[in-house]
């Protein structure tokens, strides 16, 4: 039964993912040995896909969980449902993938409650256990699953931070935007647009990052860039395109609009 559910959640097609720089062999040493891994930074700058693609490398099935703050402990772990036969107890994404040797992925994690994210920890030391107390079983992780867990730590703040608790039974992999031509390379490739194009792209993201901080909290993400090309690749003119994608999105302040308006009108004049 554990493997036909493992066939649903597997990634059966290759993700277009570029290496930045020494991520993936890093990633492979530590799936090697089942260590956790937690993912660090700015949000769109490719993180999610670089598990995706990890994943089918790996040749692992791979859940995903996109955290929130309403999220409880049953969200993850399961909880008795009623139905016309009575009660039946149904996995959390996080029971599953430890059942079937998956990799469970938490997305942005500093977005659930702490009182939440504790119950990741008997998964994350040698006992690779997690209770089901309302259950009355305690589940022994598939020999094959692994932990990996996402932040932006650019919005960090005293109430959204992990404890150092949980941060201390990971290992971390720092991401950042990648360089000028490598991100000008996946621009092209994920939109077919031109390789001018996705430079320019580029470099208006590189004047918008440099804005973080001083007027805006988070710069222009690959993900906008995407967004933008997609558009230009659909017709629409490149002044209209970057409008929607990569200044209305990031800022109300009509100063900063303005100021990021003018970058465009740089290079799409």
């Amino acid at each position: 039964m554990n493997d036909i559910v493992a066939e649903q959640y597997k990634v059966t097609q290759e993700p277009y993912y570029k290496p930045v720089t020494d991520e993936v062999a890093l990633y492979d040493a530590a799936y090697g040995v089942r260590m956790p891994v937690m993912l660090k930074g700015p949000t769109g700058c490719g993180k999610s896909r670089f598990v995706e693609y990890m994943a089918w490398k790996l040749g692992r099935p791979l859940i995903t969980v996109a955290c929130n703050e309403d999220m409880t402990a049953s969200d993850l772990v399961g909880r008795f449902l009623l139905d016309k036969e009575g009660t039946k107890w149904q996995d959390g994404p996080l029971t599953t993938a430890a059942r079937i040797g998956a990799i469970c992925y938490l997305d942005e994690v500093v977005e659930a409650r702490q009182d939440t994210t504790v119950v990741i920890h008997p998964l994350t030391d040698h006992r690779r256990t997690l209770p089901l107390d309302k259950k009355g079983e305690l589940v022994e992780a598939h020999p094959d699953f692994q932990l990996v867990i996402s932040y932006n730590p650019g919005y960090q703040s005293l109430m959204k931070d992990l404890k150092q608790s949980t941060k201390q039974r990971f290992a971390a992999l720092d991401f950042e935007y990648p360089e000028a031509d490598i991100e000008s390379e996946i621009v092209a490739h994920e939109t077919g647009v031109d390789a001018d194009t996705a430079a320019k792209l580029v470099q208006i993201a590189h004047r918008a990052r440099n804005l973080k901080g001083h007027g805006l909290d988070e710069g222009i993400s690959t993900r906008l860039l995407v967004y933008a090309a997609q558009l230009i690749n659909k017709g629409v003119s490149p002044l209209a395109a970057c409008s929607m994608t990569l200044v209305r999105p990031l800022t109300d302040d009509p100063d900063m609009r303005d100021t990021l308006d003018a970058a465009v009108t740089t290079f799409f004049s």
